[in-house]
């Protein structure tokens, strides 16, 4: 914020993440714009163009909610802030991870109001965790694992076979081998066209019996309505998410009052570490940019 408002620059602050409903009709007026979760859409983007707008500086790493091909085509420039927050997500794993085998919601609650009830949890160690995607946040995922005592399988796009054969990882050829091997599976690849619905109906009958799934990186990657039916039916033992594929939750999420469930509200970067990394980064993009220094930030152009 001290950056930011060092440049002298004319700021508008708005409370996100905006709908593109809200954001068509007034994206013209800005020269530029810092977003989050917003839905920058085409729409919206041609709008923009239709204005002022000639930048745009994603605070945080994902921008699927960015039309990132209409942007350029339009020529207006996005950068992101990578390399900023894998150890916050990686850490936002095992938190859960952990509190959910340990049930510690649970058993916080039931002793505040006064009770003392023991309930046996689980033991993660020696069991098979399922890491898709292993860009920056999986490959902390996979190091923490192996602390932990974890059998680490992994299946990513472009895998680092490198990296895999020196930490001793198996390498799956498809997330269906991938989730009929392991007792967890966490996620950890970007929301595309390709990964929509990644966890499905067909993954999910194939799985282990009572495996979690863990998703601390896009909600559209699950098919929630094929995910409520499997924890109905017990194929999944548990899932714990810090993403939902609308946010914020509606009172009518389908997901909410199973007992297996977690949901954080996406606080997977939200460490003061991290946002204090994020926040400068995507300041600098933007100064940057306004200032022509292309060397500066090419390199987190998306």
């Amino acid at each position: 914020m001290q950056l930011l408002l060092q440049q002298g620059f004319d700021i508008i602050f708005l409370k996100g993440p905006l709908a593109a409903a809200e954001l068509v009709k007034i994206i013209g007026d800005f020269d530029a714009i810092l977003c989050g979760d917003d839905d920058i859409t085409a729409e919206v983007l041609v709008k923009g163009k239709e204005g002022k707008l000639k930048y745009i500086s994603k605070y945080g790493v994902g921008v699927d909610r960015i039309d990132v091909g209409k942007a350029k085509e339009l020529r207006i420039p996005v950068t992101n802030c990578p390399g900023v927050n894998q150890v916050s997500v990686a850490e936002l794993v095992f938190s859960l991870l952990l509190s959910f085998a340990r049930n510690i919601t649970a058993e916080t609650n039931i002793t505040k109001a006064g009770g003392w009830q023991k309930i046996t949890g689980f033991e993660i160690y020696n069991k098979t965790i399922g890491i898709v995607g292993l860009g920056a946040v999986g490959r902390e995922v996979a190091k923490r694992a192996t602390a932990f005592g974890l059998h680490v399988l992994v299946n990513t796009a472009h895998p680092p076979l490198d990296f895999i054969q020196a930490n001793g990882y198996t390498l799956c050829d498809s997330v269906n081998e991938l989730s009929a091997k392991s007792d967890i599976i966490t996620l950890h690849t970007p929301l595309t066209t390709a990964t929509n619905g990644l966890i499905n109906e067909s993954v999910i009958n194939g799985m282990k019996h009572g495996a979690i799934i863990i998703n601390t990186s896009r909600g559209g990657l699950v098919d929630t309505n094929a995910v409520a039916q499997g924890l109905s039916s017990g194929i999944i033992g548990g899932y714990l998410t810090d993403v939902l594929d609308e946010e914020p939750m509606p009172k009518n999420h389908p997901l909410k009052d199973f007992p297996n469930v977690m949901i954080t509200p996406h606080i997977g970067s939200r460490t003061y570490e991290s946002v204090a990394r994020q926040g400068t980064l995507a300041v600098e993009n933007l100064v940057n940019m306004i200032a022509g220094n292309v060397a500066a930030y090419s390199r987190n152009l998306v």
